[in-house]
């Protein structure tokens, strides 16, 4: 409450959660008394499962990728797992795409099969958050699950991944966001997702051929002027020789601080954590990580620089 109050927000205004693999990382954000969104705090995230790319079918330990708006009734204060909220997997986009599964969570501890766990302290703030802005009268809050910061370096060192498709699309939702700090609103067709599409578009009917559409005339220039510039820095990386890498997971990941706390274990404490109630999941595969961050690419400098929706009204 006390870091809202120094960012000129209050308990009950609205949340937009965003989520990132690679990172292990979920910002909780805010709307401010001006009407935009901003970033109240960043949670590590425990653990996650699977490999980068989207949930694809049941069983698959996959965290899912996409754009999942929350209501009320998904929120689970009786979990398993101490709190916990459904994601919504699968969305219309999801099953347009053939894609199955069920209860995917994001809940307390530390153990994850398909979930993002938060360790019940971390899970309790969020699941307060999300209470609050409920009683506030928000009817529904988007959660963005992405498989890393979609900057156009992190693009570029994963250029050549068969997911590099989806992934664009899904950063086509992310400069929505980034770009005018307001949710965007959802629409799927054509098996991909549809942001902000202009009232009077047309009908998108999820797995069907998208009508003709443009963007809401309102943030259209505003996306635009970051994806140019996003081209510009993907293209000047290319140029500088960032490799195009693939990682492999063993399961997943975990957040470098809880990695760390990991590695200074004895081996007779971490099978202990995985007897009787599993505090941490496979904790041999979440040290295996491969996103180290000494050990990552290093991006070229540029001199070009993304802009914002504040920038762009200045």
């Amino acid at each position: 409450v006390a870091l809202m109050a120094t960012k000129n927000m209050s308990p009950r205004d609205p949340i937009l959660i965003r989520a990132f693999k690679k990172e292990s990382e979920m910002e909780v954000w805010k709307r401010g008394a001006d009407g935009q969104y901003a970033l109240l705090k960043t949670f590590p995230i425990c653990r996650w499962s699977g490999q980068l790319g989207p949930k694809v079918r049941e069983g698959d330990r996959q965290a899912p990728e996409g754009f999942y708006p929350i209501s009320m009734g998904q929120m689970n204060p009786n979990s398993s797992y101490y709190l916990s909220f459904d994601t919504g997997y699968p969305n219309a986009f999801d099953r347009a795409n053939g894609r199955t599964g069920s209860y995917l969570m994001v809940h307390g501890t530390c153990s994850s099969a398909g979930c993002f766990a938060m360790t019940d302290e971390g899970v309790t703030e969020i699941y307060g958050l999300a209470r609050e802005a409920f009683a506030g009268g928000q009817r529904s809050f988007q959660v963005q699950a992405l498989p890393f910061r979609m900057t156009p370096e992190n693009m570029a060192i994963h250029r050549s991944n068969k997911h590099f498709a989806f992934w664009k699309n899904l950063k086509e939702g992310s400069d929505h966001f980034e770009a005018t700090k307001q949710p965007p609103k959802l629409a799927s067709c054509g098996r991909r997702y549809v942001f902000n599409p202009a009232e009077g578009s047309g009908s998108f009917v999820p797995g069907e051929a998208c009508p003709p559409y443009k963007a809401d005339p309102a943030v259209a220039e505003l996306v635009d002027r970051k994806r140019s510039a996003d081209d510009q820095r993907f293209a000047e990386a290319v140029k500088a020789g960032l490799p195009a890498l693939n990682f492999a997971h063993v399961d997943g990941g975990m957040h470098k601080n809880f990695r760390a706390m990991l590695a200074s274990m004895g081996a007779d404490r971490l099978q202990a954590m995985t007897s009787g109630r599993v505090e941490i999941s496979r904790p041999e595969a979440a040290l295996a990580d491969p996103f180290d961050p000494d050990r990552m690419p290093k991006a070229p400098q540029t001199s070009i620089k993304s802009p914002g929706a504040d920038e762009i009204k200045k």
